[in-house]
């Protein structure tokens, strides 16, 4: 029986349903009732490229193994896999416990994961170490040298984008990207602030969606909920900056802008990411940064989002898949590049 990672299975069954196993840690065992008042569990899994929902009904091997399970088991599920109406689905299926061995290869993902995410990550430090501005240099490479761990197995998000280890530091990564270009075409914008904005506007998410070093199950932290990542990261940055400016002595009273209105445009930039006062964002954005931000911030979660519910959603035609619930909308195909054939595209071609 061929086992593979959550992701490639969501990729594979619409269109190759069969016999797999995937490994990986129990998030949550739930028991619920159908319509008719039956009994059943549902179970998620998790592993380093994502997480999936399984339902064990009455009378199953699973349902009997489901109901002995707490959250944090290592197992690995087989059973034969198939798609419907409601998502993907496994039949027959039973769960066994994995050994330390077994465990530590998932916890340390693919190598195709771990490659691109250390290549993100260095590539999020090398920018960090380039930036013009003294300030805004020491306070980010302060904060990779202190943080960089931690930063490392966050989530981009809890559900919507992004929500796997690690998948904070590929957004962060693919955002100065796309600041990098967006800053050759507008020259007059301030390319030191705006990447140091990108690199602290979600850093409050590693308390909100942070994994542990030796688990795929996301806790909840109460001084996230309490305050949000948003407050979290204006308070890193205060704090960071307060201290770098301390070290530094007579060094920073003499550069202009003045230490003080840097700190606020940074500060300005984390919370106004979200864009709008309902969205989350204590203020609107008003410098051209801040805009900046804001609008790479949402279209890097969307096209995560969209090229996630190609793998994810319920054909509707051959064309058309159904709605993702945060772009409000179906979904419909790209158009592939000149000269290459629909079974070609690959999900994050760019």
């Amino acid at each position: 029986m061929e086992s593979i990672i959550i992701a490639e299975l969501k990729n594979t069954i619409p269109s190759n349903p069969g016999e797999y196993s995937v490994c990986g840690q129990i998030s949550g065992s739930i028991r619920k009732q159908t319509r008719n008042g039956n009994p059943y569990y549902e179970v998620e899994l998790c592993d380093s490229s994502g997480s999936i929902k399984l339902k064990a009904w009455q009378d199953s091997i699973a349902f009997s193994q489901a109901e002995s399970l707490k959250g944090s088991e290592w197992v690995r599920i087989r059973g034969h896999w198939s798609s419907n109406e409601y998502g993907l689905d496994a039949r027959d299926w039973q769960l066994s416990t994995l050994g330390a061995e077994e465990i530590a290869d998932v916890l340390a993902g693919t190598e195709e994961t771990k490659l691109k995410q250390e290549e993100d990550y260095n590539y999020i430090q090398s920018r960090c170490e380039a930036l013009s501005d003294p300030r805004f240099r020491s306070i980010c490479t302060k904060f990779l040298e202190r943080f960089g761990d931690r930063f490392k197995r966050s989530a981009g998000a809890r559900n919507l984008h992004h929500a796997r280890r690690g998948g904070l530091t590929e957004h962060v990564a693919q955002m100065i990207r796309s600041a990098e270009g967006i800053c050759s075409a507008y020259t007059n914008l301030n390319r030191d602030l705006l990447v140091s904005g990108i690199l602290f506007h979600d850093c409050g998410k590693m308390w909100e969606n942070t994994f542990p070093k030796d688990g795929f199950t996301m806790p909840y932290d109460f001084r996230a909920e309490l305050t949000g990542h948003i407050s979290i990261g204006a308070e890193i940055v205060n704090s960071l900056w307060r201290e770098t400016e301390s070290e530094a002595g007579e060094e920073w009273k003499m550069m202009e802008p003045s230490n003080e209105k840097a700190r606020i445009h940074l500060v300005h930039l984390i919370l106004s990411h979200h864009g709008k006062i309902e969205y989350g964002s204590p203020v609107l954005p008003k410098t051209p940064e801040a805009i900046i931000l804001h609008h790479i911030d949402n279209i890097d979660a969307k096209i995560e989002m969209i090229y996630q519910g190609y793998e994810e959603q319920e054909p509707l035609s051959q064309e058309v898949l159904s709605k993702v619930w945060a772009l409000e909308t179906n979904i419909v195909r790209p158009l592939e590049k000149y000269g290459t054939s629909a079974d070609q595209i690959e999900p994050n071609d760019n």
